[in-house]
């Protein structure tokens, strides 16, 4: 969960996040949640959102967020996918992203049971995800 200092302990879309994972249990749950905690130590001034509210998923896909989106972190019975939005514009020397390989714009990593994380390489990609969107904000 995120800490009760953090300004994210208020927002509503942490709080459902929270209950997601929550409900997720399991390795599911405990990898979304180990994923959230390392997004935000890579970057504290994220924001967490709910985005894509649909019947079949009527919570909607949690989003991370800073200058625009940065990832969306969605659930599989099989994997938990983090799609960064503009993932093939970034730098990958860990070799992190795994899926969504052939697009022009964004890739993902899809996390299986019992994968291990490469956490530092996480974090850097993800701060590496946050200086392009707010290089993306200057220029315009």
């Amino acid at each position: 969960m995120t800490p009760k200092s953090s300004p994210q302990a208020a927002n509503p879309a942490s709080q459902v996040i929270d209950r997601h994972i929550r409900e997720l249990g399991g390795w599911r749950g405990a990898a979304l949640q180990r994923m959230r905690e390392l997004i935000h130590e890579a970057d504290p001034g994220v924001v967490e959102e709910l985005k894509w509210s649909k019947p079949s998923n009527p919570m909607g896909v949690p989003v991370w967020s800073h200058d625009g989106i940065i990832c969306t972190g969605e659930t599989y019975k099989q994997a938990v996918k983090l799609t960064f939005f503009y993932g093939a514009s970034l730098n990958d020397p860990a070799r992190l992203f795994n899926s969504s390989l052939d697009g022009n714009t964004r890739r993902a990593i899809d996390i299986h049971e019992n994968d291990a994380i490469q956490e530092s390489a996480f974090k850097e990609l993800f701060r590496a995800a946050v200086a392009l969107n707010i290089a993306k904000r200057k220029k315009k």
